[in-house]
């Protein structure tokens, strides 16, 4: 089994068991999401290793094709020192090289060709957890909303829509009663309070003070004689100013011929 089958069957025994546990919906989001990275880098790791053997093993396949051109050129001067035992030994070493390189060339190819597909295998699956986390704050806000609906649905069943507004408007009448039995107390603590005796005496110096201000009004106005502080002149209906000094002076004719 491969690195990536092992990395999703594992992901998906995680999810069934958060499933069956029947955990908290977004603990199990947050869980499964930190699950996924925690794998995501398990399995980055084990392609780094597969990359790295791929690389050893070009390496090594390199090296024998390099071993082999060496030989074949130490055959080629044997052969012009005549030394056809040497050369003969010689080629034999680059066979034996060139075998090794052709092996281990092969060997690198298909590790390569896995080493690819695991990269692409990984970037896919790590671009599905890129998507899952942001997938995971819209579903987390969704199960948020059916929970607080599925709260509001239970509180509205678990009273009676009548005997709720019924107690409210209660409560309403017997707050405003209070608020009325609050400013009859207030009246009746205003009207208990002070002396009902001091209370008329100020009602008549109040009254005298009038009258008082009223008199100093008319002698202001001329309508009371010198001397006469006491009782204001009384005019007639329709009677102006002139009117009343032409009365004045027929009186004092009168009685100026009366002691005469």
């Amino acid at each position: 089994m491969g690195i990536i089958d092992r990395l999703t069957t594992m992901l998906r025994s995680n999810i069934n068991d958060l499933i069956q546990r029947a955990e908290n919906p977004e603990k199990m989001l947050n869980q499964l999401v930190l699950d996924m990275r925690s794998q995501l880098a398990k399995a980055k790791q084990q392609v780094a290793s597969a990359i790295a053997d791929e690389k050893r093993l070009q390496a090594q396949a390199e090296a024998e094709k390099k071993l082999a051109e060496d030989w074949e050129k130490r055959a080629m001067l044997a052969v012009q020192e005549g030394r056809d035992d040497l050369a003969k030994q010689a080629l034999l070493r680059h066979a034996e090289h060139m075998q090794n390189a052709q092996q281990l060339d092969e060997t690198w190819r298909r590790h390569a060709a896995e080493t690819e597909a695991l990269k692409n295998s990984l970037r896919t699956l790590n671009d599905k957890i890129e998507e899952a986390k942001r997938k995971k704050n819209i579903l987390i806000a969704r199960q948020r909303r059916a929970e607080a609906q599925k709260r509001i649905h239970e509180t509205m069943s678990s009273m009676s829509e009548k005997s709720a507004f019924e107690t409210f408007e209660r409560m309403t009448e017997r707050i405003e009663q209070n608020e009325r039995k609050a400013l009859a107390s207030a009246e009746l603590a205003e009207e208990l309070e002070g002396d009902a005796l001091q209370k008329q005496f100020s009602q008549l110096e109040y009254k005298a003070d009038a009258d008082t201000q009223l008199l100093a009004l008319k002698q202001k106005m001329g309508l009371l004689g010198p001397g006469k502080g006491g009782s204001p002149r009384q005019l007639g209906k329709g009677a102006g100013a002139g009117e009343i000094q032409e009365a004045e002076l027929v009186d004092d004719e009168g009685e100026a011929k009366g002691g005469a």
